[in-house]
């Protein structure tokens, strides 16, 4: 019962945490590359894999110890990965790590090996130079598996670390990666003699679908963390339901490699709340935070990345971007006159993806500007197709006030008309029936068409000519016009352009 007691005390202080902002630090780098090599190695294991990071303190070293392991039951690994990860060791991190960690890992692709290899390597030392010592190797003694795991110590407090990682976790579940079950164990006792366990455990596989896309999986991850706030519980004062949050997803490819091609994949979710007095987002807040991945992991926001975000032309998805910030972890997006009820929440993704079965390497994927927000670009203009009304642009926001007046005015046409065919033949164009010739309802159709042409012509994508929507359209015939030798169909109309 205490211990269950002290679990829920931090997964609440943790929460309390992420809620913030504060997340994991320069601490926390090695951790981080770490966790995103074994994500890499069981999604190319394509089996249901476990991702286990366990925290232990050793308080008979001197200084006091933290010791890190981080084990995963993919892919077997290769050492030349190790021996090419940049990892800068500076600053903090410096003082609190030596740069040593200790690899015991099975051969690639061979479960029956009867050995586990084992290294050591100090990625202080410059990558041209960097050689794994070779370690004593392990016997499996008839057992038949294939996975990694890597060790390192560092002189920190076991509850700063849990902190950090429990908070990467909870953003890495936005990923949705469909066959890891990843586990955060802390054990160990600090100076006070209190016990200092937590379990943080997550089951992917169980709420994730094997046959949806990546991309599809990024969109319902981010719906989860707008729902529970990048924490582990559900909000119900914001989005009581997810039926009130909309999606839009985009992705694009570029092959660099013959072995992997480079994916950049974006998610956008907007939410209404109808609550404004009551929600976690502050009074007045309508910025929109872009979360970024590298890899398969949280990244760092770069001026490329900020610079790729500000490329890319908001007006034609009805927003007029303020200004674009570097928050580090996240790039906040500020907008002119955005209803203070609409917010908006994008995660962008890239990765190198395997084409071909191959042994993953360590390879420097760099920020391309273009594909960045050419992916954001797709998933705005896949929200828009979904979800008709939203994200007009605009100079269509401008056009659709006017519908309400031009309705009116048209309507009055119909309706004072003494010509009884004409009205009737008008009536029938709208769909409606003689007994439904009450001025609010033909006003209110007519509205809805007028709208309806505006969303669907907004929808036609950029740069991309096609015959508009007709605003009236009764499917009976043509009307051609005849001008000289210049014959023309009214269908290659545009009845916006009056």
């Amino acid at each position: 019962m205490v211990l269950f007691t002290r679990v829920r005390e931090l997964v609440l202080v943790f929460s309390q945490i992420c809620n913030h902002g504060v997340c994991f630090s320069s601490r926390s780098l090695p951790t981080l590359q770490l966790i995103s090599s074994a994500i890499r190695r069981c999604i190319c294991s394509e089996r249901l894999c476990r991702l286990s990071v366990l925290l232990q303190r050793s308080p008979a070293s001197d200084p006091p110890l933290v010791r890190i392991s981080i084990s995963d039951t993919g892919h077997g690994n290769c050492i030349q990965e190790f021996q090419d990860l940049k990892c800068p060791v500076e600053g903090i991190l410096a003082e609190t790590w030596d740069g040593i960690v200790y690899v015991r890992t099975t051969k690639i692709a061979d479960i029956s090996d009867p050995e586990i290899s084992c290294y050591q390597l100090n990625l202080k030392e410059n990558v041209t130079t960097r050689k794994p010592i070779r370690l004593p190797s392990n016997i499996k003694h008839a057992v038949k598996f294939s996975g990694t795991e890597v060790c390192l110590f560092v002189s920190e407090s076991v509850d700063v670390l849990l902190a950090e990682i429990n908070c990467l976790f909870h953003q890495i579940l936005i990923l949705k990666v469909p066959n890891i079950a990843m586990e955060v164990v802390a054990d160990g006792q600090d100076t006070s003699g209190s016990l200092n366990d937590a379990v943080f455990l997550e089951n992917l596989f169980s709420g994730s679908s094997f046959t949806a896309s990546t991309l599809d999986l990024l969109k319902l991850g981010l719906e989860d963390f707008v729902l529970r706030h990048g924490s582990s519980s559900m909000c119900n004062s914001c989005f009581p339901n997810r039926d009130e949050l909309k999606s839009g997803g985009g992705m694009v490819c570029e092959d660099k490699h013959k072995i992997t091609k480079l994916v950049v994949e974006a998610a956008v979710v907007i939410g209404e709340i109808s609550n404004l007095t009551n929600n976690c987002f502050g009074a007045g807040c309508s910025d929109t935070k872009v979360l970024c991945f590298k890899d398969f992991a949280p990244c760092s926001i770069s001026e490329a990345f900020l610079k790729a975000l500000t490329f890319i032309d908001w007006k034609r998805h009805g927003l007029t971007l303020e200004c674009a910030i570097n928050q580090r972890r996240h790039a906040l997006l500020k907008w002119e006159q955005t209803p203070l009820s609409f917010h908006i929440h994008i995660v962008v993704h890239y990765y190198h993806k395997l084409v071909a079965n191959a042994t993953p390497v360590v390879q420097q994927t760099r920020f391309d500007k273009k594909l960045i927000s050419k992916a954001v670009q797709l998933a705005l203009e896949d929200f828009k197709n979904k979800h008709a009304g939203f994200l007009l642009s605009v100079d269509n926001l401008k056009i659709s006030r006017f519908a309400p007046d031009l309705a009116k005015a048209m309507a009055g046409l119909v309706l004072y008309s003494n010509d009884m065919d004409f009205k009737k033949e008008c009536l029938a164009i709208l769909g409606l029936q003689p007994h439904q010739s009450g001025g609010e309802v033909v006003e209110e159709t007519i509205k809805k068409k007028i709208i309806s042409v505006i969303e669907k012509n907004d929808q036609r994508p950029q740069g991309i000519k096609e015959v508009a929507h007709l605003l009236f359209k009764d499917g009976r015939q043509k009307l051609q016009v005849v001008d000289n030798d210049n014959e023309y169909c009214m269908d290659d109309f545009d009845p916006m352009n009056l």
